[in-house]
Formats: C-alpha cells, structure tokens, sequence
C-alpha cells in the first residue's frame, strides 16, 4: 500500500506533467486565461479557501439558528395543514427545549447551544431557507457535496482544485480531517469522480485517542527512519538521472513527445521528500500558543477546525471537517443529543472565526457551516424509547457562512411559522455551491468537463448566485 506522501506526491506529480505536456489544460491555465473565471473587470476573487464544517447527520434549525416561537405557542398539538409526510411516524408539533437569545446588532436569534457562534453573530450569515429534494442521509450527503444524488461525480472540493489548482504543491489541495470515516458514504464524499486524480481530497482520520497529537502517528508513513534526509536526496538524484537517460534513449533530445509518465515519476518522489518536512509541520497543532489551543477547546472537531486554519495559511484551497463517524446529528429519539454534538462544535467553530481574523485570512476563506438537511418541527413516534426526538426535513433548513465575500450580521430567506418549509428565497444546495465559486471567482456555468459524451458541472443545469448576500 502506497504510503501518505507517496500518493499525494504522485497526484501532484501528474498534475505537474499535465501542465508540461497540456498547456492548455486545466491545471496549467492561470487564472487570467481560465474560460471559466468571471470576465467582469471590476470583479476580483473574494476568497482563495473554503473550510466546510460539516455536521452531519442533520442539525436541527428549529433547535439553532431559525427560531419559532408559535412552536412553543402551539406545543402538543396538530401541524396545520395535516400529516406532512415524513419519512418515519410522526404527531403533533414539539418546541424547543433550548432558549434563544438574540445576539449582534441586528439581533440575530441563536440557541442556547450555540452561545460562541452567536457571539460571532456579526461576522455570519444565517440562510435559513436552504433546501434539497432528498430526506435520506445519503443521497443528501452526496447532493451536498457533489452536486448530485448519485456517486461517482466529483466533490466540491475536487471542482476547486480543477479549476484553480493548488497555492503549495507540498500539500494536498483537497483535504478531509475526521475521526473516522463519516456516515455511511464515506469516500464518495470527497471523491475526485471523473475529474484527474490530483483533485481527489486526502483523508486525514483525525484519532483523538492520540495524546501527544504527535502528527508522524497522524500521517502513517510520512517519515521514512530507514534514512536521512541526506540520503534520501542522493537517492532522488540518481533516480532522476536514470529517469533523465530512459527518457533521452526512448525519445531523443525531443521535448514535444516525452511520456509524462517520466516526468510524474520524478516529480512524485520530489513531492513526497519534501512533504516529509512540511506536513509533519502543518499538523503538528502542538506549535500553536497555549492561547490558541485554549480559544479551540478539546475534542476531534477543536483539532480539526484548527488544523483547516493552520492548513489554509499553508495554501491548501479546501478543508472540511466533519463532526464523526456515522450520523451523530441525527437526532431521532431525542433532540437533547444534541445538546453533546453542539458543546463539542460550538467553541471551536467561533474560534475558527477568531482566529482566521487574527491571521489575516478570514477575508480570502469562505467558512460554510451545515448538514445535508434539518430536522422537523413535529415529534418523531417510531421506534422505542424516548419520543423527544424529531424526523429528517429537506424542505427548509439552515446554513450559516463567514469570510471571503460574505456579509456578515444578516439573515436570508425564511421557512414558514414552524420552520418546516421554505416560504421566502429559497437557496437550493445548487445556488450554495454556484455562490461559492463566485466568490472564489469562478463562473459555475462554464466550470465544466466533458465525460461520457456531455459535459458535467458542478452545479449540473441549474444554481444560482445569492448575490443578497456577498458583500
């Protein structure tokens, strides 16, 4: 099995062959010359990075960032309207068992579980009329990743590093920090699809049972303790050489037709020793202030949101960190579970925000924060044991976003008086998506590639830009 270094320094390598031997390709166009990059001249990218904190397993918006008080006024009894048609059984409405407290200068409404981030109020935007057509966690997941309700297209992720590259070929371009493996999908989620290898993310199991953070545990085989960096070199230079020949016997002095395969070989072993030294370092969270460490708190998600931070300043283009392995939001029997899953999240998702202002970096990084959908407004009945839980909701549900272009001290959209629909600018995950690139300074309509005789998108054939909320 291929080691850490070994891969990413063999994706990176291709990409690195591509821009020699296609010109015109994707990966070797700049950014003045992309045919997908907005062509306005006043227009200049708002953000550089996008971290994806992500929830999964499905928030509560009624319960967070969309408050309702005729929940409370019409607790026990019947949804007007009648059976809304869920996925499991379910009765009458059910309140809110979390105060709401309203917070920055335009009183936005936040939950009791999440104090810090309302804390943050004036530098967010909650869009509270997020929607999909999908109420399983799966094909909800894929859709707000992907783009699409089925595997096998590629992330949102992997369409960034298509279309802009990476700043620091030490690093991946893409990467996904968790426990374990998130939810039921897994890889599909962070999938490259069609698209080159090289934008694949990289998987980065965030173990917490690891005390020391030590960051070579964190990233097997990224260490090599046969030899030296020293030695290493000398090996690296001959196999150059080696390659150097092979490629002038095959081809002759001959530029124009050289495989890139030879090219990929060297630039992969180059890429992988000198990931050796970075890596380790961006992910050694030890070498932050004792401040810093503090301001994040402890658990998986406080390491995960300062690694992004530390791996944005570092070039990275994307990150998402997801909250665990499964589906931990998913509060069916008991909406008060969510009450551990938002102590774990709350602190380190405003310290993320703090910090990236304290490095400069909060202006160029686009901070989304969400599920794959909410939750209803109405008691969940099925199975046994508590019935204080509640069902899934694709029909409305919330999302929040901070940085790079995005107006903060606001609320968008509003789903009906019980926040089971939305009734007022609806935002599809295609409209989240297309705005993002905007403010990353892409035209998601020309941002395509052509696969199995069409031409794929991230945003399929629909998303708009909410242009509302860009400031």
């Amino acid at each position: 099995m291929m080691s850490f270094a070994s891969m990413i320094g063999e994706s990176l390598a291709q990409a690195e062959a591509m821009e020699k031997s296609h010109p015109g390709s994707a990966a070797a166009t700049t950014a003045a010359t992309n045919p997908w990059m907005l062509r306005d001249p006043k227009f200049k990218p708002k953000a550089k990075h996008v971290i994806f904190l992500f929830m999964n397993g499905g928030l509560s918006q009624v319960d967070s960032f969309d408050y309702k008080p005729k929940l409370a006024q019409y607790d026990g009894k019947p949804m007007p309207g009648g059976d809304l048609g869920h996925e499991r059984k379910t009765g009458s409405l059910m309140k809110s068992p979390f105060e709401f407290k309203q917070y920055g200068h335009n009183g936005l409404y936040v939950s009791e579980l999440f104090p810090n981030v309302g804390a943050c109020a004036d530098d967010i935007c909650v869009v509270k009329s997020v929607y999909t057509e999908i109420p399983n966690h799966e094909p909800a997941l894929i859709m707000m990743n992907t783009g699409a309700n089925i595997i096998g297209r590629p992330s949102m992720g992997s369409w960034l590093t298509y279309g802009l590259g990476t700043e620091n070929k030490n690093l991946p371009g893409f990467v996904v920090l968790c426990p374990r493996v998130p939810t039921t999908v897994g890889p599909p989620l962070w999938s490259a699809g069609f698209l080159p290898a090289v934008n694949q993310a990289t998987y980065v199991t965030d173990d917490t049972s690891q005390k020391d953070f030590d960051p070579y545990k964190l990233i097997p085989d990224i260490h090599n303790s046969n030899y030296d960096l020293t030695h290493q070199r000398k090996e690296l230079d001959l196999v150059k050489k080696l390659d150097a020949l092979n490629e002038q016997e095959t081809y002759g002095a001959s530029t124009t037709d050289a495989d890139p395969q030879f090219e990929s070989t060297i630039a992969s072993m180059e890429t992988a020793y000198r990931m050796q030294t970075e890596a380790p370092e961006v992910f050694d969270v030890r070498k932050e202030s004792e401040a810093t460490i503090k301001m994040y708190g402890e658990g998986s998600t406080a390491r995960g949101c300062l690694t992004a931070a530390r791996l944005v300043e570092k070039g990275v283009r994307m990150v998402q960190v997801y909250y665990a392995a499964g589906d931990p939001w998913d509060a069916h029997q008991d909406i008060q579970a969510h009450r551990k899953n938002a102590k774990d999240s709350d602190q380190p998702f405003a310290a993320l925000i703090k910090d990236l202002k304290g490095r400069g970096l909060l202006d160029e990084t686009i901070i989304v924060c969400g599920s794959e959908f909410g939750r209803t407004p109405v008691v969940e009945l099925g199975g046994a044991g508590t019935h204080a839980g509640r069902d899934h909701n694709p029909h409305g549900f919330t999302m929040w976003l901070a940085g790079g272009g995005i107006k903060g001290g606001m609320t968008y959209g509003e789903t009906d008086d019980f926040g089971w629909k939305v009734v007022d600018k609806p935002v599809h995950v295609h409209d989240i998506h297309a705005t993002i690139l905007y403010l990353m300074g892409i035209d998601h309509t020309k941002l395509t590639f052509r696969s199995s005789g069409r031409d794929f998108r991230l945003t399929d054939v629909a998303g708009n830009v909410v242009h509302d909320i860009i400031a």
